[in-house]
């Protein structure tokens, strides 16, 4: 079917400058935008779509998330991230059936798509619920089933974990017309060991698989990784090939001058997630200093156990200002960097190389 948006003000980007097209058409065919301009192009559309009044924008990323989490909005308020994360989190989730996290995901997509977010990546557990609802709603998702250790005898060949990631892998990667990709992911540091990532590390590697992980979230896990490891997050995830295939990292509130070089090395991207790491008590991530390194910079929700909604226009309005604040600087991130930080950087750290902006066409 081919559909045409005339008279929208349309927002996009002309290399890293925010362009903008009063009256502008937008054309699709099929599931591709093939034509965004100030004239209207000359060719025969099944739907024509009056659009004055309205913006049409790059739709949104939401770079990283736990969906299923929408069960536990609220739950642990007011409590430090290892405190919120053991005492309270992980003991609801132990209850949560399969059932529950179908219903979650749902949820999650119903409050992700209204408020512009068209593809998210996500790491949780009973993946393949969620990813038969992204294939039913519609959205784009990298889905991902969080690896972690908590038994130093185990065998990570004998890991359950481990298994039902590389089986998600084999059956839903690109899935539903690619619309589903399978990521690989590692907790973090402090939820798994060193033989355990090191192997798990090798499988993703061989698959030329995404890494997904949480890394220097507070100054205690950074801290407790050099005391425990004479090495930061970064450097003890990098020395067990975590970062030898694409990667990505949620939060990264501590990390230092020599981890932003060492993941600007690996081509490691960063997710942001300013309202989880105000709400946590976290701190405020450098983010200026990686835009200004160079690094793929993008944003994410986290869970809405940490967040308390899915709003990636939230995100994007405490980004812009809480850094501001932070550093009495009003010009810390721009406009145009904030709104890349939320599509084409996104689409660029899930893999996705014709989306995140109209004028990828």
């Amino acid at each position: 079917m081919k559909t045409l948006f005339k008279n929208a003000t349309i927002v996009n980007f002309i290399n890293d400058d925010i362009n903008v097209i009063s009256n502008g058409f937008l054309a699709v065919d099929g599931e591709y935008i093939n034509y965004v301009g100030a004239e209207e192009p000359h060719s025969d559309f099944d739907v024509i779509k009056d659009m004055k009044g309205s913006i049409l924008m790059p739709g949104l990323y939401n770079c990283h998330t736990h969906s299923p989490m929408t069960l536990l909005r609220g739950v642990g308020s007011d409590l430090p991230l290892d405190k919120w994360l053991f005492e309270e989190v992980f003991p609801v989730e132990d209850k949560l059936t399969a059932e529950d996290i179908e219903a979650a995901s749902y949820l999650a997509l119903m409050e992700m798509v209204s408020s512009g977010t068209v593809s998210f990546s996500d790491m949780y557990f009973e993946p393949e619920r969620t990813c038969e609802a992204v294939g039913r709603v519609g959205i784009k998702a990298n889905i991902s089933r969080p690896v972690q250790c908590f038994d130093p005898s185990e065998n990570p060949v004998d890991s359950t974990r481990i298994k039902q990631s590389l089986s998600l892998f084999d059956n839903y990667h690109k899935a539903f017309s690619d619309r589903v990709l399978v990521d690989f992911c590692i907790h973090a540091e402090y939820t798994c060991d060193e033989k355990t990532t090191r192997y798990y590390s090798e499988l993703c590697n061989e698959r030329k698989g995404n890494m997904h992980i949480h890394l220097s979230e507070t100054d205690k896990e950074h801290v407790s990784c050099i005391v425990k490891y004479g090495k930061t997050p970064a450097a003890w995830f990098n020395d067990l090939g975590a970062f030898d295939s694409r990667a990505f990292a949620a939060h990264c509130v501590m990390l230092s001058d020599d981890d932003m070089c060492l993941l600007k090395e690996k081509n490691v991207s960063i997710v942001h997630n300013p309202t989880s790491n105000m709400k946590l008590g976290s701190g405020f991530a450098p983010v200026k200093k990686f835009v200004d390194k160079g690094l793929n910079v993008t944003l994410g929700t986290d869970g809405t156990a940490s967040n308390n909604n899915l709003d990636m226009f939230e995100e994007m309005h405490l980004a812009a200002v809480i850094h501001n604040g932070y550093h009495k600087d009003a010009t810390i991130l721009k406009a145009n960097e904030i709104l890349k930080l939320a599509t084409v950087n996104g689409a660029m750290l899930q893999g996705r190389e014709n989306c995140g902006s109209s004028s990828r066409i």
